[in-house]
């Protein structure tokens, strides 16, 4: 059996669940250690500009702790770029897919600076050809493909259709140098045929697993994730 796809957890959504009450809990640090003893490959962390779930203080506190690549999704902002320099890890750019046609000049420098400082650069983008053609031009090396309309299309014609979209798009990332990641809104029922994905090396799931997790608990809801990735290259 396949392992497949590295799987990476967000932890926005434990952040949000304290926030909404005030406080220190749940903590989103724990949610991290505790998937990394589940086996996850990453943790993401999204921090907001107007900080909404993920605080600067627990991006401190994750880099402090945690042993497991921390994946930051940020915007392609000035604030946001010092952010990513100071923590030197690794800087996403997200919301519903970036818009890299028509911004290669102004994201080119930024992804520049922040590959000098060793952070590897990843842009959240729609699953298009366009697309990735401008991440290549801009200078990033990772893109993760925005699988929202897949997850929230119809079944049948509907949801096959946005399924050979990102297909497509993950063999087009193979032929121009790509490394190809993908989420947003997959669940179990939907996971395996992105997972199935051979060009698609890494998935990263959030507001499904922490979801999940009220009901059935993280580790185990990590591992049945984990477990229907790697079905999926069998």
């Amino acid at each position: 059996m396949s392992r497949g796809p590295r799987l990476g957890l967000n932890i926005d959504h434990v952040a949000t669940i304290r926030n909404a009450r005030g406080g220190l809990h749940p903590d989103p640090v724990r949610a991290a250690l505790l998937a990394a003893e589940a086996g996850v490959d990453g943790i993401t962390a999204h921090l907001r500009e107007d900080r909404r779930h993920i605080r600067d203080e627990d991006l401190r506190a994750l880099m402090e702790t945690l042993g497991l690549p921390l994946n930051l999704e940020l915007a392609a902002t000035p604030e946001m770029l010092d952010i990513a320099l100071r923590h030197r890890r690794e800087e996403r750019t997200t919301e519903g897919g970036l818009q890299v046609v028509g911004q290669v000049a102004k994201l080119k420098p930024m992804i520049g600076e922040l590959s000098a400082a060793g952070i590897r650069v990843s842009l959240f983008i729609e699953p298009e050809i366009a697309q990735l053609d401008a991440a290549i031009e801009a200078g990033a090396p990772v893109v993760e493909l925005h699988t929202g309309a897949y997850a929230e299309a119809e079944y049948g014609p509907p949801r096959a259709a946005q399924l050979q979209r990102l297909i497509t798009a993950a063999e087009h990332c193979a032929k121009i140098g790509l490394e190809c990641h993908a989420g947003h809104g997959l669940t179990f029922d939907n996971v395996k045929p992105v997972a199935a994905i051979p060009t698609v090396a890494e998935l990263n799931i959030g507001h499904f697993l922490i979801g999940e997790a009220v009901f059935s608990g993280l580790v185990p809801v990590l591992k049945e994730m984990r477990r229907l990735m790697e079905e999926a290259r069998v």
